[in-house]
């Protein structure tokens, strides 16, 4: 993972949150069908996009701190 780019974790983490937000507005305004699993993908997509959010800016900041020095 060290080879990554933080800003594509972030663009990763973004999109998950995105789609763990949509979801279940979508679900609400009745325009797909709710089951468990969509319930627990979008869960579960908010969550990792989260935690992909921050640990790609925790890696961004770690790089940025490296270059000045």
């Amino acid at each position: 993972m060290r080879d990554w780019d933080p800003r594509a974790i972030m663009a990763l983490g973004f999109v998950l949150v995105l789609l763990g937000a949509v979801l279940p507005f979508l679900i609400v305004m009745q325009a797909i069908e709710s089951t468990i699993f969509l319930n627990f993908f979008a869960y579960t997509a908010s969550f990792t996009g989260l935690m992909l959010g921050v640990v790609g800016a925790a890696f961004y900041v770690k790089n940025t701190k490296n270059k000045d020095k």
